[in-house]
């Protein structure tokens, strides 16, 4: 039997300020690769080079990574400003129309920090482009040394930093086996305004939202703030996230839609 076929969106992105690519972290083929034991197929983030249609014939599954740039702020009637900045409006008319596709076809979504806040814009909700600006929040963004650098180890920059409280008997309580789970944090952005169309269902120590899902999806369509991608071939709490889009991708290939 084949191997399942994951597709990965691109990012848009200029080589020595010159060259037009799209480009896929290999920290997410990797997991798709190793941990569920698929084909990682990088797509492109942009209408003119995908055809959604296309795209779900052939595909098992859809990771949404996450990126440097943010979506853009007509998507969620606020208007554009420096704080939301950077834009990759390509990726945004893919991902979003896509969203909707597999939601709708009960194809396996997975949305992992960008992709997390494509799904809540693609829902209905709206975003703010410093969620640690808001009351009583903490800084969400990775660690940086007191030079204002980024800190050179990985180790650190994806390091647990605070914990998540999730819905009791909700999906993503029922794949951890708890209530609740420490994660990363590496973003500005985040979730303002919970779309109608998803559920919450983990929230940080701050009440930032961290983990959510589709009410009318037909299967798995969930998503995390925190970069899962990173560490799930030793993080239990990533691996087993990584599992749960697994079976989901694997039962949709034999036919058999699985909710998540």
């Amino acid at each position: 039997m084949r191997k399942p076929v994951i597709g990965i969106i691109g990012n848009a992105f200029r080589v020595e300020d010159r060259f037009s690519v799209q480009m896929v972290g290999e920290r997410n083929m990797q997991a798709v690769a190793e941990v569920l034991g698929a084909l990682p197929l990088m797509f492109a983030g942009d209408p003119a080079l995908t055809d959604i249609d296309d795209l779900l014939s052939v595909v098992d599954g859809v990771l949404l990574t996450g990126a440097r740039a943010n979506v853009h702020p007509s998507r969620f009637h606020t208007e554009p400003s420096e704080k939301h900045e950077p834009y990759d409006e390509a990726r945004d008319a893919v991902a979003l129309p896509l969203i909707d596709a597999c939601v709708e076809r009960g194809v396996p979504l997975f949305g992992i920090c960008r992709g997390f806040q494509e799904m809540n814009v693609a829902g209905g909700g709206s975003l703010h482009p410093e969620i640690r600006e808001l009351p009583g929040r903490i800084n969400h963004r990775m660690p940086r040394l007191e030079t204002g650098e980024i800190h050179p180890d990985p180790e650190v920059v994806f390091a647990d930093r605070h914990s998540v409280k999730l819905e009791t008997g909700g999906v993503f309580a029922r794949i951890f086996g708890s209530d609740t789970i420490r994660v990363n944090s590496l973003h500005g952005q985040g979730i303002l305004a919970v779309g109608d169309r998803i559920v919450a269902e983990g929230i940080a120590d701050d009440g930032t939202i961290e983990a959510i899902r589709f009410r009318d999806a037909k299967g798995f369509a969930l998503g995390v703030q925190w970069h899962a991608e990173y560490d799930p071939d030793r993080n239990p709490v990533n691996r087993a996230l990584f599992d749960a889009f697994g079976d989901a991708v694997r039962a949709y290939r034999d036919g058999t839609v699985a909710a998540a």
